[in-house]
């Protein structure tokens, strides 16, 4: 590991990380690319079948022809979420094929992609560079990858892509319907999942582009998601996923009573600022919390006669209740968290499918994060600057990945609806064990003590003084918060060795997760 350097957040970053140069975060806006895009190589027709069939009738013979060598980047999209029963036997054909040190890069990783351990312990797989979720974060957490996780924002994802920072040899594409030319969709098929939108960027610019599907359809496949020219080979499967776990067990209402009263004060801060009028915008996480702030505040629109322009999804049935009500016209949805969500991207022409590209690049000309008046996020932790942590916990383990989270921070109103603590431990810190989102950007604390506001938006903080809100200062939600919890949490110890690194949006080394002491 090469030495470390500090970067203008103040945290200290490897200068070269998995053999890449890294440069060090500059402060939000400060970086400017140069350059020109990345491409895939050129193909010309005459070289795939002119009757369009490009069916190979396993994944191992489409991993064959595709030319897949030891040190490849295979990289896949996560729209099956806890769901996806691909990208097991992917890696499994390319231990059969005797390949070694993959790199395998992700949209997002779940627990139901556990067996790849077994992968990444024979050295099949190198490491993953992608966002962790569970036991793959545990694993990497440990120091038993051959070279540290490198995280990314969904935005960021397609930036690395774009800006050639990764280069992706296969990509695998599982799609619930597609036809035997590449055209690919997920809005339908028995195993219909919504959007595959996160898997565009992969199909742009992969060398190699494998379609998986277990719906085959007659050309032209309706409406494509994913275009036939882009692919190279279509694999056939009895089964690719399992639709009902694309909720991954979040997507349920919260019925805690201070997370309730937490959706309550969001719904309710929201109301008094002036940011909430006719055809205003947000988003909200798929978390309990969030999910009941959109009910809270779908009363209040009904309450108040207003209707929103669009909301962003991650959609669930929550939001398509309210775009079939006609509380808001439009979904903008990036990937769909229910079967509900499902449906309606189906059925209605007011829910539209979105990707990365457009919702979230921050080297595009623009994209629609900060057009959005009010996101409403999670968080593992805070600290007084109103730096947030969404990656590991205060013990210092990576057990979620960013997402969009840090890509939605650039809305005009960033709120974080979080509770004080969680099994004890307080939630507000002196300095968030890992910084994944500058507080610069990060608005509004809400927990059930009471909420606090940055202090650099003196507009909000106006806004909302008269609102009757438990409104305190962050210092002292945290000091209410110590006293009930017994004081500060303990920290963990960590040794010198990188585990992971959190890139920012722009793709500069944002933070260095270290592997903690055992």
């Amino acid at each position: 590991m090469s030495d470390l350097v500090k970067n203008a957040a103040g945290r200290k970053v490897p200068k070269v990380v998995n053999g890449v140069e890294q440069v060090p975060f500059q402060g939000v806006g400060k970086f400017k690319p140069t350059g020109r895009k990345a491409a895939p190589p050129v193909s010309q027709c005459g070289d795939y079948p002119a009757d369009g069939d490009k069916i190979v009738k396993s994944l191992k013979e489409a991993l064959k022809k595709c030319g897949l060598k030891s040190g490849m980047t295979i990289s896949n999209h996560h729209h099956f979420r806890n769901g996806d029963k691909v990208m097991t036997q992917v890696f499994d054909a390319a231990a059969e094929l005797g390949v070694k040190d993959l790199v395998w890069f992700p949209s997002a990783a779940f627990p139901c992609q556990e067996p790849i351990v077994e992968h990444l312990d024979s050295g099949v797989v190198a490491r993953v560079e992608g966002s962790l979720n569970g036991p793959l974060g545990a694993y990497a957490s440990q120091g038993k990858m051959a070279g540290p996780a490198v995280l990314r924002s969904h935005g960021g994802r397609w930036q690395a892509v774009q800006d050639g920072e990764v280069h992706i040899d296969i990509a695998i594409l599982p799609a619930p319907t597609a036809d035997s030319f590449g055209n690919a969709t997920g809005d339908r098929g028995p195993s219909a999942c919504g959007s595959l939108n996160f898997g565009l960027v992969d199909s742009l610019y992969a060398d190699k582009v494998i379609v998986v599907t277990d719906n085959l359809v007659p050309f032209p496949c309706v409406p494509w998601q994913i275009q036939g020219n882009n692919v190279d080979y279509v694999v056939l499967l009895d089964e690719i996923g399992d639709p009902a776990k694309i909720v991954s067990g979040t997507t349920e209402i919260t019925k805690s009573p201070d997370r309730l009263l937490i959706a309550e004060y969001t719904a309710k801060f929201i109301r008094c600022t002036e940011g909430y009028r006719e055809g205003f915008s947000m988003q909200a996480g798929a978390g309990g919390t969030a999910l009941s702030t959109a009910i809270f505040l779908a009363e209040m629109m009904r309450e108040d006669g207003i209707k929103s322009r669009f909301m962003r999804g991650g959609s669930t049935k929550y939001l398509v209740q309210m775009l079939e009500e006609g509380l808001i016209e439009y979904i903008l949805d990036g990937q769909t968290f229910d079967l509900e969500g499902v449906r309606s991207m189906r059925e209605n022409p007011g829910h539209l499918a979105t990707s990365p590209f457009t919702s979230y690049n921050w080297h595009g000309k623009g994209n629609f994060a900060s057009l959005v008046d009010f996101v409403v996020l999670g968080a593992t932790e805070v600290d007084l600057n109103f730096n947030a942590n969404v990656v590991t916990h205060s013990d210092g383990r990576m057990l979620h990945g960013i997402g969009g989270w840090q890509n939605c921070l650039f809305s005009k109103c960033t709120i974080l609806p979080i509770p004080s603590f969680r099994d004890r431990i307080p939630v507000i810190v002196d300095e968030v064990t890992t910084l994944v989102g500058p507080g610069e950007l990060i608005d509004v604390i809400v927990t059930e003590r009471g909420i606090a506001i940055n202090p650099l938006r003196k507009d909000l903080i106006e806004q909302t003084k008269d609102s009757g809100l438990p409104i305190k200062t962050i210092a002292e939600l945290q000091a209410e918060i110590e006293e009930i919890c017994g004081g500060k949490p303990a920290k963990p110890e960590f040794t010198d060795e990188v585990v992971g690194l959190i890139k920012w949006v722009d793709g500069t080394a944002l933070d260095t997760i270290f592997r903690v002491k055992s």
